[in-house]
This record gives structure tokens, C-alpha cells and sequence, in this order.
């Protein structure tokens, strides 16, 4: 019978991707992937070192892990693998820890799965993490998340992705594309292109062989694939002609994730941002200029050492005046060898926690509005897999996420519907007359 293994993803869609194929080197060798709550023999959690208590986090899933399978063999692999190795070695339950260098040799380091009484760990220096190594996520949702760049040149003194990941790297236009023909061979209708950076795309062995632009172009003519979404892209590394391409192109749908961080210059400077908030309200302004319907997610950071209250409402005012769709708010949280730990002007906790709401609320309010222009109108949707009290959703091209009654047929189904009304819950109800129209 053939070893069980198990996975588990924090963090981004970036780590999604790299799960999914360190999965498919275990099935591979000879493993069979159960859920995380079967009894398996391996446990793969896959951490991240960006969001808040990521100690507290693994030391949960390890437990929980072990309630399910108690002599299980348990490796932690990921950024917060990569930066505090020693530390999740203390973890009990913990057996092996790989760095960022070594994930993609895993299979090889756990052939023998015997429990030691000490915590082995490989993790070599993050220098030694330079090499490209291609990864999409598959057969666990409806779309595929496509790693297209890994690892950052960038210095942003909150940041802690370039200690975890290393430096900006790719993978070749060729391999990429070669990529994207198998996902489309596979029935999946929807890649999101993700990585550390990927407006930065382009590296190999620190020579730029292209542009994200190039990229981008070449993804559009693959045959199979309905939608092609862009995950998240630098406001400075967002272009012109990126956003002209975008707007006239087969595949790219009208849905920019676009990171601001602070809506203050002040703030801006301290955190090391390569652009100002007038960049951004251009960008903003050149996306909504050629396409008038497209979603525009923004990132923001609040309580960043040094915010005073007025800066915070000079990001809040600026944010409630620009044409976006939603926020995905953070609050800040220290992190240990990053320049933002020395600054002087830390914001007490409970002002974090106020702004972090102020703008949860704006974010509500920017969706709904968003949601508001949509309405009365046909669009193309993508139906999930998942469904909840007799329901499923999907999204349209421009990231409006929509409900309508369970029905397996649809899923992963491409189909036209009218967007009728919002829903308490934030979802937009469509139309059963006309959701079964085949696009």
C-alpha cells in the first residue's frame, strides 16, 4: 500500500502554486495525496512569514496534524522555514525543516521516515536560493495559479520576502508558455500569473533576457485558456503599454491588483516605495481611462512606525478618492533584521487596530459601490467548485463575485448571467433565467 501525504498552504497564491507541485513530486514517488484531515504518514506545511503570528500558526497546524495522525512524519517547508528554522525546530512534533534552497528536493530528504528525537534541518544560506524553479497549482480548483517569478530586488524596510526568497529570477517565455498549453490541455479555464514581483519579470542568472510585457503578449495567444488574470504588479512596474495591451487583449481580464502601502509620501519614503502616491492615482486613473469596468484591488498597510494620525488620514482621503474596487488591509507588525524594526514613532497597538477597521470599512463601502455599476448588466462567469447551504459562486472577468443556486453542471463552466441584485453577505445574485446561457 502507498504512503499517504498530506499539505498544507499559508500565505499567498505564490505558495499555492509551489504546494501543488512539491504534491505532484510525492504522487511521483509513489505517495498518495489525502486531505489534511485523513490520517496520513507525511504532513507538508508550507509557511508563510508576511502575515501576523506565523509561529503561532504552525505550531497549530502541527498540532492538528498530529490529532489526525499521531505518529505521522511532519515537515515545515516556506519563508518562515527559510528565516527562523531554529525556532520552528522547537516546535514539538516538528521533524524536518527545509529552507527556501531546498523544498523542491524534499522527496529526496524524507525518504526514510523515521521519527528522530531531534528536529533535522536543512537551510542554507539564501544566496544558495537562486535557481528558477517552475511550479502551478492543479486539480484543486477551478483555476490554476502559475509561478512565473520568484524572489525580490527591491528593499522595502518592512519586508522580509527578499531573507526568505532571495533575488528576482524567472522562468523562460518558452517554458512559461509551454506551461500554460498543459494547463489548457487540462480542461482548466482561468491561470492567475503569480511570483514575488512580476512586473519585475524578465531576470535570468541576473541578466533581464524581457519585460513582464513580453510575458504577457506571448500568454495570449495560448490556445484553451478563457482568462488570464494577473495576481498582484508593482504601480511603478505597471506600464502604459502593459495597461493598453491588457485593455484590447483575448485573454487578460479587467482586474488589477495594484500595492499601495501608504497614501503618504512621508510614509511612502520611510517604507522605501519606488514610486509617490501621484504615480499610483495616474495608473489608477490610465486603467479606468480604457477600461471603465475594470476591478482595481489595492494593498495597504496601516500603523507603519512613524504614522502619525494625520498621515493616516492623508491615506484614508486618498484612498476614498480614488476609482478602485476593494483593499486588502495589513496591519504592521514588526519583523525581526528589517529597518523598519529601529525606526522611531511605533503606533500603539489599539491605534493599528482603529485605522486597520477604518479602512475595512472603506474597502466594504469602495466593493459595494464597484458592485453597484455592474448591475443590470450580462456578464461572463466562472462557476467554483465549492457550494454552501445549497449555493456556489463564481466571478465575472472583473473579479465581481456572484451567487446563484448549486448546481454541478456548472462548475468550472463558463456562463453568461445578468447581475441583479447585491446580497446582504456582499455577493451579487444573478439571474436563473438566464445563468444556464452557454457563453
Amino acid at each position: 500500500m502507498n504512503k499517504k501525504v498530506a499539505f498544507y498552504t499559508l500565505g499567498c497564491k505564490l505558495n499555492y502554486s509551489e504546494t501543488s507541485t512539491i504534491g505532484r513530486q510525492f504522487n511521483q514517488a509513489g505517495f498518495d495525496t489525502v486531505e489534511f484531515t485523513d490520517a496520513a504518514d507525511v504532513y507538508i506545511i508550507n509557511t508563510c512569514s508576511v502575515t501576523d503570528n506565523a509561529d503561532k500558526k504552525c505550531r497549530k497546524v502541527v498540532k492538528e496534524a498530529l490529532k489526525h495522525s499521531p505518529h505521522a512524519y511532519v515537515t515545515i517547508v516556506g519563508c518562515y522555514a527559510q528565516l527562523k528554522p531554529q525556532e520552528i525546530a522547537e516546535i514539538e512534533g516538528v521533524d524536518m525543516v527545509l529552507g527556501a534552497a531546498e523544498k523542491f528536493q524534499i522527496v529526496e530528504y524524507i525518504s526514510d521516515l523515521t521519527k528522530n528525537p531531534k528536529t533535522v534541518i536543512h537551510n542554507s544560506p539564501i544566496a544558495e536560493a537562486n535557481t528558477f524553479v517552475a511550479s502551478h497549482s492543479f486539480g484543486d480548483r477551478t483555476r490554476t495559479f502559475l509561478k512565473v517569478q520568484d524572489g525580490c530586488d527591491y528593499s522595502c524596510t518592512f519586508c522580509t520576502i527578499p531573507l526568505a526568497r532571495g533575488e528576482s529570477r524567472s522562468d523562460s517565455i518558452q517554458n512559461i508558455v509551454k506551461q500554460a498549453e498543459s494547463i489548457a490541455a487540462s480542461g482548466i479555464k482561468e491561470i492567475v500569473l503569480t511570483g514575488v514581483n512580476i512586473g519585475d519579470f524578465g531576470l535570468r542568472e541576473g541578466k533581464r533576457e524581457n519585460r513582464f510585457l513580453d510575458l504577457v503578449k506571448a500568454l495570449d495567444e495560448v490556445e484553451g485558456i478563457h482568462r488570464i488574470r494577473i495576481s498582484s504588479i508593482e504601480p511603478n512596474l505597471l506600464s502604459n503599454e502593459i495597461i493598453e495591451f491588457v485593455a484590447k487583449s483575448k485573454r487578460f481580464v479587467p482586474h488589477f491588483h495594484i500595492p499601495l502601502q501608504s497614501g503618504s509620501d512621508k510614509i511612502l519614503g520611510l517604507m522605501r516605495r519606488r514610486y509617490k502616491r501621484f504615480l499610483y492615482a495616474d495608473r489608477v486613473k490610465a486603467i479606468k481611462t480604457l477600461m471603465p469596468n475594470c476591478c482595481i484591488g489595492v494593498d495597504v498597510i496601516v500603523g507603519f512606525p512613524g504614522e502619525t494620525r494625520e498621515d493616516f488620514i492623508d491615506t484614508y482621503n486618498f484612498l476614498n478618492g480614488l476609482d478602485i474596487s476593494y483593499l486588502h488591509v495589513f496591519t504592521y507588525s514588526e519583523r525581526e533584521n528589517t529597518p523598519a524594526i529601529e525606526m522611531p514613532g511605533s503606533v500603539p497597538g489599539s491605534q493599528r487596530a482603529d485605522r486597520s477597521k477604518m479602512l475595512h470599512i472603506l474597502s466594504e463601502k469602495k466593493r459595494r459601490a464597484f458592485y453597484e455599476t455592474q448591475l443590470g448588466t450580462d456578464a461572463e462567469v466562472l462557476f467554483e467548485a465549492d457550494h454552501k447551504e445549497g449555493f456556489m459562486h463564481g466571478f465575472t472577468p472583473n473579479y465581481v463575485k456572484v451567487k446563484a443556486k448549486y448546481d454541478p453542471v456548472l462548475v468550472n463552466e463558463l456562463k453568461m448571467v445578468k447581475l441583479e441584485e447585491i446580497l446582504p453577505d456582499g455577493d451579487v445574485h444573478v439571474s436563473e433565467a438566464v445563468e444556464l446561457l452557454i457563453h
